[in-house]
């Protein structure tokens, strides 16, 4: 991510308890087994600490966000890096 905007370091810890909660609450089928829940709804609440970056870095995030959620094999310390390398330092 070239570019990057830096955000408070709250956001990205607060963006990473979301993320935790939500992959470790995740299972495949929850949206049948739970109806209403939708995994967006959970991006979203997870990305919201990072409003302020601009909506691609937003876009490339969230993606990020729905695979952590989504995926029990991902990549979570090359997310924490890049949550990481957004924050003030």
């Amino acid at each position: 991510m070239n570019g990057t905007t830096m955000i408070d370091r709250v956001h990205t810890e607060e963006t990473l308890y979301r993320v935790a909660v939500s992959a470790f609450t995740y299972y495949p089928g929850k949206e049948t087994a739970e109806p209403g829940y939708r995994v967006q709804e959970d991006i979203d609440w997870c990305a919201q600490p990072l409003r302020d970056l601009p909506a691609e870095q937003r876009d490339e995030i969230r993606e990020r966000i729905r695979i952590m959620i989504t995926d029990p094999l991902a990549d979570r310390q090359g997310f924490i890096t890049v949550l990481s390398a957004l924050a003030d330092q």
